[in-house]
């Protein structure tokens, strides 16, 4: 039996550490306004404005969710992560 196929136990939980680093965008020209019968439209053009790196800790069979944002990745934001979780 794998891992994630265990049943819920809340003396054992089953918490997932993972990270994504986003891309930043930014909107270049004005959303065209909302006219009857038509969606604001935007366009698909966008500036890079940056980057953000998203740590996300979760439990499934509990529900729970967490997400931190931080600026970049390194090992003392890891090692904080990690801090958090215990």
């Amino acid at each position: 039996m794998t891992t994630y196929a265990l049943p819920y136990d809340a003396d054992y939980p089953q918490v997932c550490l993972d990270e994504k680093l986003v891309m930043l965008h930014a909107d270049v020209g004005e959303p065209l306004p909302v006219q009857p019968g038509q969606p604001e439209r935007i366009d698909y053009e966008y500036e890079r404005v940056g980057t953000a790196n998203l740590f996300v800790m979760l439990e499934p069979l509990a529900g729970y969710r967490h997400v931190e944002v931080t600026a970049r990745r390194t090992a003392e934001e890891y090692a904080r992560q990690l801090q958090w979780l215990a």
